[in-house]
């Protein structure tokens, strides 16, 4: 049976993504057949009608042989006096704002980290319709999803994305649940988030022990606050 899209998009992408954030990174030592980068190209925040843009001020340095995914941050203003307008207006601004990094040099594939509220849903939702349509055909989409998306919830059903990566670090309340679920062998319920997982490398209790379950695409954030090296890489491999 072949692969739907959106799982076919993601073929060829190495198996191990780092992210690469707010901080200097020379990554120039990384073996490109086994490892991506997926780095923040922007913060985007809607404040009322606006759009405030934070792009990447910091250095980035890789092999041109690497795989490259943009990332964007969305954010939203909740103070009631300057909440978000969630406009037809910001949403094309956003999606420029994206394509413009998806016209980046080896880009490979966008993603977009957006902890959309309930209310914030169908916006999001809109605007990843309309910027899939627009996004060149060989250009993934990703998103990053909260744990409880990838579960019980269910609303990223249909979104026209090639992949959810599902957040298992910075869980809050829902930690010791979700690990546990994980650990007893259960998959979440979503399938578009059963392409790969999110980890941090600064989690007490290493996450090998619930990803090894299944041999799905890693996404890695450097829990420190120095960059990364060639001995983190000694955590990732030896999963």
């Amino acid at each position: 049976m072949p692969k739907p899209v959106w799982a076919a998009r993601m073929d060829g992408f190495p198996a191990i993504i780092l992210w690469a954030w707010e901080r200097a990174e020379d990554l120039r030592f990384l073996p490109s057949e086994r490892f991506g980068v997926a780095f923040l190209a922007q913060t985007l925040r809607l404040q009322e009608d606006t759009l405030l843009v934070n792009p990447r001020r910091q250095a980035l340095k890789v092999s041109p042989t690497t795989r490259l995914i943009a990332v964007t941050r969305i954010e939203t203003h909740k103070k009631s006096h300057q909440r978000a307008a969630l406009s037809a207006a910001q949403r094309e601004a956003i999606i420029q704002r994206v394509l413009q990094t998806a016209a980046l040099k080896n880009i490979s594939a966008v993603q977009i980290d957006f902890d959309a509220k309930v209310s914030e849903r169908e916006f999001y939702r809109q605007f990843l319709i309309t910027l899939r349509s627009r996004l060149a055909a060989d250009i993934a989409l990703s998103i990053t999803a909260l744990a409880s998306f990838c579960l019980g919830d269910g609303w990223i059903n249909g979104l026209p994305v090639d992949e959810a990566v599902p957040m298992i670090f910075r869980m809050g309340i829902d930690a010791k649940k979700v690990r546990h679920f994980l650990a007893e062998g259960n998959d979440f319920s979503v399938p578009l988030c059963q392409q790969s997982y999110g980890i941090a490398t600064d989690e007490a209790e290493p996450p090998q022990h619930f990803v090894k379950l299944r041999q799905r695409r890693l996404y890695v954030f450097k829990g420190r606050h120095d960059g990364w090296k060639l001995s983190d890489l000694d955590f990732l491999t030896h999963r």
